[in-house]
């Protein structure tokens, strides 16, 4: 795990140990371990890299770091299979010098070229400049777990893990005004139909599950995109024959074994593991399946955020577990006070906006750890976008049985009304499922016409701005909105969060259900292995049933992290904060100046109209880096 950033160009003045530097030092809580900088002989590109030690803690880690006389890799992540890859290239020909995945890559790609990727199981960032070629490989993990910017103008190609590292080489912070209006409208800073648009303009990233090349030589720079788990509509997954021919209990059991297998490789460290716990079903199995492993840690600390008094606080579900378990469990409980203190200081490491005060408490949760010197957590996000966790999730599974399962509909109807979900199956549900393409774009119009009505909002801006980014594609399937959530729009957003909070920290999460193995089974798998008798993520429910307590497999309600966000927002410190942050937008012609009379509205961390929270953060990413 590390922060890595890098120059190219055919000017030896734009590439300088100093400019380096200056962008590796802007970055240095990725890494506060190490750090190395080096020019390539012909003098066209220059990589930087600040390292955090977690694998092969000796000088031969180092990086950058160079292999066969022609590459030179800087590294950010983990490549869980790198044993593995390395016994088979060491069958191939190939030796090493050190302990590390990164050494691995370059004979990977040495051998395979591009398709090394395909043999790669991890989260990683990575840049791999060939002097023989004069080319850059840039690559990124198949979901988006690791970061990876890029900025190119008529005569230089720079890229780094964050955006502040791209600044510090004098890189203009300019904001992209479409995203911010969908930010303030909607809540989020992805466009689906462009994975490499960020919150500012001329700075892109890589999009996950893509590579690039850049060739020096010719400034022309090309990215593709190597993985896809879903290809199509109710295509089978390449090279899995379906469950047609499978029992239920031969899906539990290969489920069950690529979940522990994930968990496995993502214990391998040489520094010391523990887990993040909120007490929901997620985390609470990665705990169970690591004290199932045949050789687990022998002290296992768990980490979490609670909220005493709070109708959401979860301290009763995470002592369950340690209790059960007899588990170590280091708790934190941040307030409006430590918001405040430590707002700045989060916004710099997220750089683009966040919805909510939620990630603070993963923040927090994160620096325990490391006061801890504990480098390495664990943690279950992905789950809900792969096995259908979200109560959203519902009305997508009823469509698909309406035109197919009518009888199964019936009995998951008459289920979900004991779970007391939110959705109702109405005639919009019965048009939308024969008519989804229709439904969608009358969802759409419906909501950027929401979005461009929004009172607070300065109406030259929206003239200029108001582009809806609001686009969900026609799906007939639940797996297709899974796939949209998991690799189009949704969870990335979230693993940003997850980046950004722990490396501040310098501390390394790692994500067992994102194994892409794991993803492509589940994408295999007919909705009702997601969703079952009105119960959310059944088969991981189903899973755990034998390794957890009853009280978490079976528990019902869905709280998500939340810290009591409504009483913060009531704090007269922070209401100054909101307060200036309306007046800078008003100033710059964002909002309208009759939204500085009205009056604050503390929301829930969920709420759909979170607005003066999102006026906070998005004037704070606005100010100059």
């Amino acid at each position: 795990m590390c922060g890595i950033a890098g120059i190219l160009s055919a000017d030896p003045a734009d590439i300088t140990e100093q400019r380096l530097k200056r962008m590796t030092d802007a970055i240095a809580h990725r890494g506060p371990d190490g750090q190395g900088r080096w020019i390539s002989p012909s003098g066209l590109a220059g990589l930087g890299s600040r390292r955090l030690s977690i694998i092969d803690l000796s000088p031969a880690g180092a990086q950058p770091m160079h292999y066969l006389d022609r590459y030179t890799l800087i590294h950010n992540g983990e490549i869980y299979n790198y044993r593995e890859l390395r016994s088979l290239l060491q069958l191939k020909g190939y030796s090493f010098s050190s302990r590390t995945d990164t050494e691995v890559i370059m004979a990977a790609y040495d051998l395979y070229g591009t398709s090394c990727l395909q043999h790669l199981d991890g989260m990683f960032a990575f840049a791999l400049w060939d002097e023989q070629d004069k080319t850059l490989f840039l690559a990124r993990d198949r979901f988006g777990e690791k970061p990876l910017f890029v900025y190119q103008d008529s005569h230089q190609f720079l890229f780094a893990s964050e955006m502040k590292a791209l600044w510090a080489a004098g890189i203009i912070k300019d904001s992209n005004p479409a995203m911010l209006f969908n930010f303030i409208t909607l809540g989020y800073t992805q466009n689906p139909a462009d994975g490499s648009e960020t919150f500012f303009r001329h700075i892109n990233k890589l999009p996950a599950r893509s590579f690039l090349f850049y060739h020096a030589l010719t400034q022309q720079s090309e990215t593709r995109q190597y993985w896809d788990p879903y290809p199509e509509e109710g295509a089978p997954i390449r090279g899995r024959a379906g469950t047609g021919d499978r029992s239920e209990q031969a899906v539990l059991d290969e489920f069950s074994a690529l979940l522990s297998d994930s968990v496995d490789k993502r214990l391998r460290s040489d520094v010391s593991v523990g887990t993040s716990l909120s007490g929901g079903l997620d985390s609470s199995t990665i705990v169970a399946c690591i004290l199932r492993q045949a050789d687990p840690p022998q002290k296992l600390p768990t980490f979490s955020a609670v909220f005493p008094g709070f109708a959401k606080d979860e301290s009763a579900y995470i002592s369950l577990v340690t209790r059960h378990f007899s588990l170590e469990n280091h708790r934190t409980t941040p307030d409006s006070a430590d918001l405040i203190r430590d707002f700045e200081k989060l916004v710099r490491h997220q750089e683009e906006p966040f919805q909510s005060s939620s990630i603070y408490a993963q923040f927090s949760v994160f620096g325990l750890a490391a006061s801890r010197h504990v480098k390495v957590l664990l943690d279950g996000q992905g789950a809900d976008e792969l096995l259908a966790g979200y109560p959203k999730y519902y009305s997508w599974y009823w469509r698909e049985l309406y035109r197919s399962d009518k009888k199964t509909l019936a009995l998951e109807l008459a289920a979900a009304k004991d779970f007391d979900t939110p959705d109702d199956w109405g005639w919009k549900n019965r048009l939308a499922a024969w008519l989804p393409t229709y439904a969608l774009r009358y969802q759409k119009k419906r909501r950027a016409a929401l979005q461009l009505d929004n009172k607070d909002l300065s109406r030259d801006f929206v003239r200029q701005s108001g582009i809806s980014y609001y686009d969900i594609p026609p799906v007939g399937r639940l797996n297709g909105f899974l796939y949209y959530n998991a690799l189009i729009n949704g969870m990335e957003e979230l693993l940003r969060y997850a980046d950004r909070n722990s490396m501040a920290h310098g501390v390394e999460v790692r994500l067992p259900f994102l194994d892409h193995r794991l993803a492509e089974f589940l994408f295999s798998l007919p909705a009702h292995f997601k969703i079952r008798a009105g119960w959310t993520k059944w088969l991981l429910r189903k899973t755990a049933e034998p390794i957890l307590p009853d009280g978490i497999a079976w528990r019902r309600d869905k709280i998500g992290y939340e810290p009591p966000q409504q009483t913060w927002m009531q704090d007269p410190t922070l209401q100054e904060y909101v307060r200036e942050a309306r007046r800078s937008l008003v100033n710059t012609g964002v909002l309208d100046p009759a939204v500085l009379q009205k009056k604050i509205q503390p929301m829930e961390a969920h709420a759909a109209e979170n607005f003066d929270w999102r006026y906070l953060v998005a004037a704070a990413c606005l100010r100059p880096s």
